[in-house]
C-alpha cells in the first residue's frame, strides 16, 4: 500500500474573485460599425452591453487580478496555495502556460500549475479537478481561475460573432473541507460535432449558431440534471441555476427544463456579454457580491462549448 496523505475527505469553495476590463460597449456602439441593432441584438441572445479589454489588458493580467481578489478574499496566504489553474482558450501564446506566471505574480512559490482548454466548459473542468486533487490529498489549497480575452479572436465586422463575446476573469479558491460543498463533476463531449465551433481562417471566431442553440437547448439539461442527481440534491433544494453565460435565450430555454423555478438564474450575459471560461465565475462573484447568494446557497452550475464539451456540478456557497 502506497501513503496517501490525510485530508478532511472533502473540497469546498472557499471564495471567489473577478476582474472586468473598464471599456464598455453597447450594442449602439457596435451598430455604428456593423448592421445590426439593439433590438437584433437582444432579440437573439439578450446582450445589451459587454465588456472589451484594452491592449494593457491580457489574458495573464485579468487572470492575475481576479486570482487576487479570490485569494485575498479566502484569508489564506500565497504560501497556502500549492496548485493554480486556469481555464482559458484565448492565450496567444501556449507557451509558456498561464497558471506558472499567475503563481508568480501573485507570490505564490512553487506550485503546481497547469492551465486547462475545454473552452466554455473550462472552469467546471478545472473544479472537478481542483476538487479530486485535494480530496485525493494532492492539494490543500487550489486557486481556480478562468480568463479570456476573446476580443483578440472576434473578427469585428462580422455581426454574429462580435456582437456576442467579451473579456474579463473570474476566480475561486478551493480547499479541503470537513464536508463536500463540490459535487460530483458530470462531464463529457460530443466530438463529431466539433467543427459548428471554430477559427475561421484560424483567426476568428466562427459558430454554426443554429446547430449550437439545438444541441444545448435539447441535450445538456440532461446533463444538469445528471449533476443534480449525483450530488444528492433535489430541484428544488436549489437557490440558484449559474450555467455559462452563452445566450440569454439558451439559459432560460435549460432553466426551464430544470424543474426549479424558486432557483435565481444567472442572467449576467446581460451586461457581461459572452466570457467563455470566465462567465460561470464572473457571474457567481457578481451575484455574491450583490448579495444574491448568501453563504450557504446551493447552485447548480454548468459549462458547455467548442468541442462540443461539457461539464456540470453542484457547489455550495462559502
Amino acid at each position: 500500500m502506497f501513503n496517501v496523505p490525510s485530508t478532511p475527505g472533502g473540497a469546498a469553495i472557499r471564495s471567489f474573485g473577478e476582474f472586468q476590463p473598464s471599456n464598455v460597449v453597447t450594442n449602439a456602439d457596435l451598430a455604428e460599425r456593423v448592421e445590426t441593432s439593439d433590438e437584433w441584438i437582444q432579440s437573439r441572445v439578450g446582450i445589451q452591453e459587454r465588456r472589451v479589454a484594452g491592449p494593457e489588458d491580457t489574458v495573464l493580467s485579468m487572470a492575475v487580478a481576479a486570482g487576487g481578489k479570490a485569494l485575498a478574499s479566502s484569508g489564506l496566504s500565497p504560501e497556502d496555495i500549492d496548485l493554480v489553474i486556469v481555464a482559458t482558450c484565448t492565450v496567444q501564446d501556449q507557451i509558456p502556460n498561464t497558471a506558472a506566471s499567475v503563481a508568480a505574480r501573485l507570490g505564490i512559490v512553487a506550485p503546481g500549475a497547469f492551465d486547462v482548454n475545454a473552452a466554455c466548459a473550462g472552469f467546471c473542468y478545472a473544479i472537478g479537478l481542483a476538487s479530486d486533487s485535494v480530496r485525493a490529498g494532492s492539494s490543500r489549497n487550489v486557486l481556480v481561475i478562468g480568463s479570456e480575452k476573446l476580443s483578440d479572436w472576434v473578427d469585428w465586422d462580422d455581426r454574429s460573432t462580435c456582437v456576442i463575446f467579451a473579456d474579463g476573469a473570474g476566480a475561486a479558491v478551493v480547499s479541503a473541507s470537513e464536508e463536500h460543498g463540490i459535487g460530483p463533476v458530470v462531464w463529457g463531449s460530443s466530438g463529431e460535432r466539433a467543427e459548428t465551433i471554430f477559427l475561421r481562417e484560424g483567426k476568428y471566431l466562427y459558430q454554426e449558431g443554429q446547430a449550437v442553440f439545438r444541441w444545448t437547448t435539447t441535450e445538456l439539461y440532461k446533463v444538469a440534471l445528471e449533476a443534480l442527481e449525483r450530488a444528492g440534491v433535489e430541484p428544488s433544494e436549489l437557490t440558484a441555476f449559474v450555467p455559462h453565460q452563452a445566450n440569454l435565450r439558451i439559459v432560460e430555454s435549460i432553466a426551464r427544463k430544470l424543474g426549479a423555478p424558486q432557483a435565481r438564474v444567472a442572467r449576467d450575459i446581460v451586461t457581461a456579454g459572452n466570457t467563455s471560461s470566465a462567465s460561470i465565475p464572473l457571474a457567481l462573484s457578481r451575484m455574491v457580491g450583490r448579495g444574491e447568494l448568501p453563504s450557504g446557497s446551493i447552485v447548480l452550475t454548468l459549462g458547455f462549448g467548442a468541442g462540443l464539451v461539457y461539464a456540470a456540478q453542484v457547489i455550495r456557497i462559502p
